[in-house]
């Protein structure tokens, strides 16, 4: 029986990935990839994968093209997308893959939490102060 819901970390950036999993501590699990192509790679060999974290900007493979590829492949894995980016682009290119959240990296630990307890139940969580954005499209 599964106990702990995996997340996978994507993000270039060592130090990211280590201080996310600092913050949401030991109550889950954790994969890490460095790059689209690797987290990818990692989907397609544990299916057990609950949800990704995802930076956008990334070397190799950025996180719109990840998106597209798990969609492409009907990969089930929910993503919740993590960024520095606050452009409407990203957020409404996400938004149309199909992304079941999108929060920004300066986003208090407490929202990053709240926004993976709202995935993890089946909801779709937007960081509050990007919804303006989605509406005014």
């Amino acid at each position: 029986m599964k106990t702990k819901a995996k997340i996978m970390i994507v993000d270039d950036a060592e130090m990211n990935r280590e201080i996310l999993m600092v913050i949401l501590g030991d109550e889950y699990e954790y994969v890490q990839a460095e790059n689209g192509r690797q987290a990818i790679h990692i989907l397609q060999q544990d299916m057990n994968i609950d949800l990704m974290l995802l930076d956008i900007n990334m070397p190799v493979m950025n996180g719109i093209e990840v998106l597209q590829v798990i969609k492409k492949k009907n990969i089930s894995v929910k993503v919740l997308v993590l960024t520095v980016h606050n452009e409407v682009e990203y957020l409404l290119k996400a938004v149309d893959i199909g992304i079941d959240g999108y929060i920004m990296k300066d986003a208090e630990s407490a929202e990053l939490k709240k926004a993976i307890n709202c995935i993890m139940q089946g909801e779709t969580y937007i960081q509050p102060s990007l919804v303006p954005a989605l509406n005014s499209r």
